[in-house]
């Protein structure tokens, strides 16, 4: 999370699901890839919604951990990296490569994987300010200070009010 995060997003299973789907329908615009290379863990559930959408069948997956306890951005570490034989299609520039993630927040991971992959097209769900310059492609935009929870992250529970809450 970024730092001073105080704004909650919840996301439902629903709306992030009409999300990655609009994600696949603008990169259906773009162009075609081979490959996609999944930003794990987060990069999981997009990945597998817009590799359905267009009709993507090799995926590929990059393992970058950088937050360590949910909340506190730590160091980054290449935990699982990208095979050759996917950085090696077309050329081995990348350009034939779809790189995809559920959010960019600070840019740090999208500057990883971007260095593994210059040329490839890089697409979120979600971006805040920070990240935004990093990816080729994303849906909506939040602010920097805003911590989006996604629901695979989140059970039903009761939400105060905002007024309540002290946000808003």
């Amino acid at each position: 999370m970024s730092p001073g995060a105080e704004k909650a997003f919840p996301v439902s299973w629903d709306q992030f699901h009409r999300d990655a789907r609009a994600l696949a329908w603008r990169l259906a615009g773009i162009g075609t890839w081979q490959a996609i290379v999944c930003v794990t863990r987060g990069g999981l559930v997009p990945t597998a919604i817009v590799a359905r959408e267009l009709g993507i069948r090799i995926i590929e997956t990059v393992g970058v951990a950088s937050y360590h306890d949910y909340k506190t951005q730590g160091s980054l570490d290449v935990i699982k990296p990208v095979s050759h034989k996917v950085i090696d299609l077309n050329g081995g520039d990348g350009s034939a490569v779809l790189i995809v993630d559920d959010l960019v927040d600070t840019g740090k991971t999208a500057r990883v994987v971007r260095e593994i992959l210059p040329k490839a097209h890089f697409a979120t769900v979600y971006a805040k300010p920070m990240g935004r310059p990093l990816v080729d492609t994303f849906i909506t935009e939040v602010s920097q200070d805003t911590w989006i929870y996604f629901p695979w992250d989140t059970g039903l529970a009761f939400q105060p009010p905002i007024a309540q809450s002290g946000g808003g």
